[in-house]
């Protein structure tokens, strides 16, 4: 199975379904008691399958336009590509 998932901008409950099946393969899930909707699309935060909040694993958020990776034991989000910062042309 894949080892990363990137959650797109403005996902749709397709990519939803696409998220929840790919975590589902790695004993993860959507927790539903978080959700948020922001101008770049929804945020969820996910946790280990069956997990609850008094285990200490508070979960992993996942913001639109990351990439989660799955590295055989946990869930992280990937580090952005360094993109150097430019100057407006004057």
């Amino acid at each position: 199975m894949d080892s990363t998932y990137e959650w797109p901008r403005g996902a749709t409950p397709g990519d939803m379904f696409r998220l929840e099946s790919w975590l589902a393969g790695h004993g993860w899930e959507v927790d539903p008691t978080v959700y948020m909707a922001g101008a770049g699309g929804a945020t969820v935060q996910v946790r280990r399958i069956g997990a609850a909040w008094a285990d200490g694993e508070a979960g992993l958020l996942i913001l639109p336009a990351e990439t989660v990776v799955w590295d055989g034991t946990r869930m992280r989000i990937a580090p952005r590509a360094a993109v150097p910062a430019r100057c407006p042309a004057s």
